[in-house]
């Protein structure tokens, strides 16, 4: 296995555009990581450069202590796994498995051996004397990727593999993935523009916008705690709630209402007091807006009243979209889509709620879970 770094990792192509700046990035030696971005942002771009499909414009690329800048793609020690298969139609799943074995020549036996252990693994025993043709999408996915593990290569790249697939096949080869990548312990660079994708598989998970690096962090730490407003608004689905406020000594005057911010927050973000009478961004995550009639015992000042212009019943929740006179902050994502307007908010409300649309309700914010960002660096607003 192997570790793989990227240090100021660039690409410019002949025409002048650069796709990737100065791309710092280290995997860990067994690390499944996630680069995630909306289109065009570079993350296959990074992937095909680790592959040596692209060529690197300045920079180094490492994989385990071999500087491969210059390596073929075959010498690099690593299997890639594209979102279109790439199966050769007229061979069966065992001899598609076994391609890669076969023109590096490994002794028969050991070839048969690794391609039966990897189908037992990817539940395609049944499946070896088949033509991909006869195989499901699924199937057909789980061939790519056994030709990747009869390799036994120190590292995986995988390029939106389950794009292809429909929403509940999707659901399932995920796990099944990061289960296998659990399993095998091999170092894996997987390439999504499917945030939940990113979300639930990725030890790390790593944000692009425009060929920069966002931020790099755990799943939840990134949820939790975003660098600035771009991850902020395209990590979680529905996405943030972005607005401009002011903060007074009376406390966060967000359009005609005007929220307490107790003493925890303040405390718990230090930075807050140098934009003391300030304009700020607030973001706000529709978990922490609810209908305050389910509320536990929302405070004094803690509650806005709206009318609802949309709700979305899923049956464990029900999104509600709101109005919301503050002016709404665009987060950067040129993939995002504003449904209701500029003058509106998006809660996760409880199933209980009875709420419909054109209704008058009391929403309560859970002010102690706001976001603040400095409105010209776009930079969250911490310590």
């Amino acid at each position: 296995m192997a570790s793989v770094a990227l240090k100021k990792v660039n690409k410019t192509y002949p025409n002048g555009f650069q796709a990737i700046h100065d791309l710092d990035l280290e995997i860990d030696d067994k690390e499944f990581l996630v680069l995630v971005g909306p289109s065009g942002c570079g993350k296959s771009t990074a992937l095909r450069m680790m592959a040596g499909l692209e060529e690197i414009s300045g920079g180094e690329l490492w994989i385990g202590d071999r500087l491969v800048n210059g390596v073929e793609p075959r010498d690099r020690d690593i299997a890639m796994v594209f979102q279109n298969y790439a199966l050769y139609p007229h061979m069966t799943v065992r001899a598609n498995i076994g391609f890669a074995l076969k023109l590096a020549k490994v002794p028969k036996k050991e070839a048969a051996a690794r391609v039966e252990a990897a189908a037992k693994v990817l539940e395609l025993t049944e499946q070896l004397d088949k033509k991909p043709g006869q195989l499901s999408g699924g199937q057909r996915q789980r061939v790519a990727m056994g030709r990747a593990i009869v390799r036994q290569p120190s590292v995986f790249l995988m390029d939106e593999p389950l794009s292809n697939l429909d929403a509940k096949l999707r659901v399932q080869m995920r796990s099944e993935i990061a289960r296998l990548q659990h399993e095998l312990g091999v170092t894996t660079i997987y390439v999504t523009h499917d945030q939940v994708e990113a979300m639930t598989m990725g030890d790390r998970v790593a944000v692009l916008k425009d060929g920069h690096l966002q931020q790099v962090e755990s799943p939840q730490n990134l949820y939790a705690h975003p660098a600035n407003v771009f991850v902020a608004g395209f990590i979680g689905s529905p996405a943030m709630n972005l607005y401009e406020a002011d903060l007074t000594g009376h406390g966060l005057k967000l359009g005609s209402w005007t929220l307490d911010l107790p003493e925890g927050v303040i405390a718990s973000r230090p930075a807050l007091k140098q934009h003391w009478n300030r304009t700020v961004i607030v973001g706000i995550r529709p978990e922490d807006l609810e209908d305050a009639s389910l509320a536990t015992s929302p405070e004094t000042g803690q509650v806005i009243t709206s009318t609802v212009l949309l709700t979305e019943e899923l049956g464990s929740e029900v999104i509600v979209h709101f109005e919301l006179d503050a002016t709404h902050v665009d987060s950067g994502d040129p993939d995002a889509v504003d449904e209701v307007g500029a003058t509106s908010a998006v809660g996760r409300f409880d199933p209980r709620t009875r709420v419909r649309t054109g209704d008058r309700v009391d929403v309560a914010v859970a002010v102690e879970n706001l976001h603040f960002f400095d409105p010209t660096s776009r930079m969250s607003i911490w310590d």
